[in-house]
């Protein structure tokens, strides 16, 4: 499953890169395979290090508060991610 996270653009840099925030962390992405120009304020999907595609802010906003939520689920009723059987080997 690969999943994408929306993020700010807060500046940008040279060599076809910017700064981001997820959420308060900064990280520094590359916007080579990006289609089309962005810009600060605008967001982005990152995946792997790569903004991958532009999005409103309304979608970016809406994504992260559905993070939130989830991240929540995970606290209050445990890990979501089945765990497999050691092996006694």
């Amino acid at each position: 499953m690969c999943l994408a996270v929306p993020a700010k653009i807060c500046e940008l840099r040279p060599d076809n890169m910017a700064l981001v925030d997820i959420q308060g962390t900064q990280r520094e992405v590359s916007l080579m395979v990006l289609d089309g120009d962005a810009g600060i304020g605008d967001y982005v999907l990152i995946h792997v290090g790569y903004a991958i595609e532009r999005i409103d802010e309304d979608e970016a906003l809406r994504t992260l508060e559905m993070f939130a939520e989830l991240s929540l689920t995970d606290e209050a009723f445990g890990s979501a991610v089945p765990q497999l059987p050691e092996d006694d080997e």
